[in-house]
């Protein structure tokens, strides 16, 4: 049961489309960051997932017969066959650290690394490989950066619980293999919103846990299972369409019709974003249900910060459309209306920059505040700031940002 001014909130989606960073984000952006024991506990996952990295590509190009450019890096490769899954230690040795660097130049691994939709390689691999100097550091010590890019494959159900004014917000993170899906149902009551992340950069991978299904394919079936889910007649379903930065740059080497080939846009970015969107909105086959969506990057904490304000308005709009209690108005009006930023202009103007929102969008919510008693001295004192400011912007902010 849900207490006065709790927020259910459900990480739903595939494996890898990026939950478990959105929690990373939440810590990042809502509880202070992490201290150095924390940070320092991240170490053998990023010493893992970078040596692991290597070593997928190193087996890839032996099934897909690709020499290595230099014989003499021959060496490196047995250093990397020779390391544990699961690498431990306070520091990566200067040996392994030596392996990567010497192997991420060479010409074949490269070509390899080209081609890494045809197997299934970490996307994080190429963030670390270019990082190896910094990791291999004897006093390494994991920066933001490194701590969301790292990767564990969640099992089981994760729980993170953060306040943005007086709004307590409970978010589940459950696995997103086919094998974890099954824990889900467990988690389906008294949801307040659903956030569905989707990795559109995948539209050319394979599953997995299933090498003949499309990871977007996959990801499409299972947004309609619980769009259209009796569980969720009610609930708020927020989509996430993550891993943009990826997305935007495999374009033009993997055109996206030869996946999907009613698509006929070419390696236009735009339009490969309105074609993704459209296919996963078209499933949605409520009248009355409205799917709020944003193109995300999970890894860009900026953008995140700006994205989960403009979710933390849309569940309040929401409630209060519901006759949830006021106090969640007084929250909004005081910590997103006249709040400053730390660059030192208001929220709403940075929305504005950000074009999370388009003006029509922000003076709907103004009106929807204004005709609410609870709305108090602190709308009124600031309504007609934030006017100037959307009529400042109105030229340029008719649209959600895409990267």
């Amino acid at each position: 049961m849900l207490l006065r001014n709790e927020i259910k909130m459900l990480l739903l989606g595939a494996g890898e489309s990026g939950k478990s960073t959105i929690l990373k984000q939440m810590k990042l952006i809502h509880e202070g960051g992490y201290s150095a024991d924390e940070r320092d506990s991240f170490k053998e996952i990023i010493f893992s997932n970078t040596v692991q990295s290597m070593r997928v590509i190193l087996e890839a190009m032996e099934s897909m017969e690709i020499p290595l450019d230099d014989s003499r890096n021959e060496y490196h490769v047995q250093t990397v066959f020779m390391q544990p899954s699961q690498i431990e230690g306070e520091s990566l040795s200067k040996e392994v650290g030596d392996a990567i660097r010497a192997l991420w130049k060479d010409v074949g691994v490269q070509e390899c690394f080209r081609r890494s939709r045809e197997y299934q390689l970490n996307d994080s691999a190429q963030y670390y490989f270019d990082s190896i100097d910094r990791i291999a550091q004897p006093d390494y010590l994991p920066n933001d950066q490194d701590v969301l890019r790292s990767r564990v494959k969640t099992t089981g159900i994760t729980e993170t619980t953060f306040i943005i004014g007086e709004l307590t917000y409970r978010m589940f993170d459950v696995g997103g293999q086919r094998s974890e899906r099954k824990k889900w149902i467990h988690c389906f009551e008294n949801v307040t919103t659903i956030l569905f992340l989707v990795a559109i950069s995948e539209y050319d991978q394979l599953l997995l846990e299933d090498e003949t299904v499309n990871r977007m394919q996959e990801a499409l079936t299972l947004f309609d299972s619980i769009c259209n889910s009796r569980w969720f007649l009610k609930t708020s379903i927020i989509l996430f369409l993550n891993k943009i930065d990826i997305f935007r740059d495999k374009l033009q080497a993997s055109p996206l019709k030869n996946y999907f080939p009613d698509y006929d846009a070419g390696d236009d970015y735009n339009s490969a974003c309105d074609y993704v969107l459209n296919r996963f909105v078209s499933l949605n086959q409520s009248e009355v249900k409205q799917i709020y969506t944003h193109f995300t990057c999970a890894t860009d904490t900026t953008q995140i910060r700006f994205v989960m304000a403009a979710v933390n308005d849309i569940i309040i709009q929401t409630n209060l459309r519901e006759g949830c209690p006021h106090t969640y108005t007084r929250e909004f009006n005081l910590d997103y209306f006249i709040g400053w930023s730390t660059g030192g202009y208001t929220i709403v103007d940075g929305w504005l920059r950000e074009e999370l929102y388009s003006f029509q969008d922000l003076f709907f919510v103004f009106d929807l505040f204004g005709g609410n008693a609870s709305g108090g001295i602190f709308l009124h004192l600031s309504y007609s700031l934030i006017c100037l400011e959307i009529s400042s912007h109105i030229h340029d902010h008719h649209s959600q940002r895409r990267f």
